[in-house]
């Protein structure tokens, strides 16, 4: 088929974070762009992930902070909580984004399908209502959803997903698994007052990050009354009459809770795509296999975000997205996007942030390396009589003094590991560290000042 006969040169499957970024930047370029989006456009990060969930974490933290405000001289009366309210304007602000996202692509020209698109023969897209188009390149942007294991009565569980739209808090709420999700869930609910059991099929929290950073989070989340069932998995769940779950998990006593959610894994969306149709190449996860350019096995589809499964964060989706509409459409040279050294955070409470090796990766990698601790009471904790502590830890390659890694937990840490991350990315050494110059008194001073 000619070129010009095609109807558009890109048609993108899925409006969340890459697929947005990359329709508009292959539309400045001056491509034909359609896109297709059959729930909401924004996709997880904004409709019902990092975005919601970040005002949640927000509004949760009032509550240690109208406590702490009495050390600080403030007598605060009659204080409550309501949340229909916060889960109101949370949703009104998800409103308000999904229409900007929708207005970024008619800004650029690009024609939203709000429909489901599938696949159905070589450059041939079929859309929900019938309608056949034809595109040059197709890119499947459609990111992934909470997995939920298959157990007797898993149909009474929720997932992240619907946690943002419960009618009123659980007054006890199991929540299954391990990972930031979990531990996320468990601070918010916590803080609003809600009685939080985590079950881990593992002994381990949030695997991946340093483990002095997550035995503090474990430390100080029993401190805080959340409880912790390690190598549990489902039984059972039986819904009651009066709408209590029991809940039955290994090597535990049958318990009751009034909401379970699960939070164990995500698992890319590639059903009823047609990638059978034409032959797409998936993993041993069904993840939608890719080169370091982000095209498939087959030459004119490519895909970007979660449902490659290769960093499911929305700010590498976001690059993925840029960088294929750029290689592809731009007048530049090609380019792959970097996938090391990305920085993470877990909203918990108090929050994780990281960056670079663990100790124990870089301890592997790299044999011989040097390992700064830096263990405070953050001055605002000592005022308001919070006992918590923070942690910095910083890995450094004992051949050269290259900073590897970064790993932080405490109030405000994302929020500072962002400019760190900078330098570790970059390669700067502990002595370029240790010579700038620190801003006192804050935490972030901890970062220069290790000895």
């Amino acid at each position: 088929m000619a070129e010009q006969d095609y109807d558009f040169d890109l048609f993108t499957i899925g409006a969340g974070s890459g697929g947005v970024r990359a329709s508009r930047v292959a539309a400045a370029h001056g491509a034909r762009v359609a896109v297709a989006e059959e729930y909401r456009v924004g996709g997880t990060c904004v409709i019902r992930g990092c975005v919601p969930k970040k005002m949640l974490v927000y509004g949760a933290h009032f509550a240690e902070d109208l406590e702490d405000a009495a050390g600080f001289g403030w007598t605060i009366a009659g204080k409550s909580f309501d949340w229909i309210k916060l889960r109101d304007h949370v949703q009104a602000d998800v409103t308000r984004l999904e229409g900007l996202y929708g207005q970024t692509l008619s800004n650029h020209n690009v024609t939203v399908f709000t429909e489901r698109a599938t696949i159905t023969g070589d450059h041939q897209i079929t859309l929900a209502s019938g309608r056949v188009v034809t595109a040059k390149t197709i890119l499947i942007a459609t990111g992934a959803r909470p997995h939920i294991p298959e157990f007797p009565g898993h149909e009474h569980v929720i997932t992240s997903n619907e946690a943002f739209h419960l009618d009123s808090l659980p007054r006890r709420i199991l929540i299954a698994g391990g990972g930031y999700i979990a531990n996320e869930f468990a601070g918010i609910f916590n803080q609003f007052g809600s009685k939080v059991t985590i079950a881990n099929r593992s002994d381990t929290i949030l695997r991946g990050y340093d483990e002095a950073v997550r035995d503090r989070l474990l430390q100080i989340a029993m401190v805080k009354g959340i409880e912790f069932l390690f190598r549990a998995q489902f039984e059972y769940v039986e819904k009651q009459d009066d709408r209590s779950l029991r809940v039955k998990l290994t090597g535990q006593d049958e318990r009751v809770f009034d909401c379970v959610m699960v939070a164990t894994g995500r698992v890319p969306n590639i059903e009823g795509l047609g990638l059978e149709t034409v032959g797409v190449e998936l993993g041993e996860r069904a993840q939608i296999k890719v080169d370091a350019f982000s095209k498939t096995n087959i030459d004119y589809i490519y895909a970007v975000g979660d449902v490659t499964d290769r960093v499911q964060l929305t700010p590498v989706a976001i690059r993925e997205g840029q960088a294929f509409a750029d290689s592809v459409f731009g007048k530049g040279a090609p380019y792959a996007v970097d996938h090391s050294c990305v920085p993470s955070a877990v909203f918990s409470h108090p929050p994780i942030a990281a960056v670079g090796m663990t100790e124990s990766e870089a301890r592997n990698q790299l044999g011989s390396v040097r390992v700064y601790q830096a263990d405070f009471r953050p001055m605002k904790h000592v005022v308001a009589g919070r006992s918590e502590r923070a942690l910095y830890k910083m890995i450094v390659d004992a051949a050269n003094d290259r900073v590897v890694g970064i790993h932080m937990i405490g109030p405000d840490a994302p929020e500072i590991m962002q400019a760190a991350a900078i330098a570790v990315k970059a390669g700067l050494t502990k002595a370029d560290f240790d010579a700038t110059c620190a801003i006192h008194p804050t935490m972030a001073e901890e970062l220069v000042l290790f000895k």
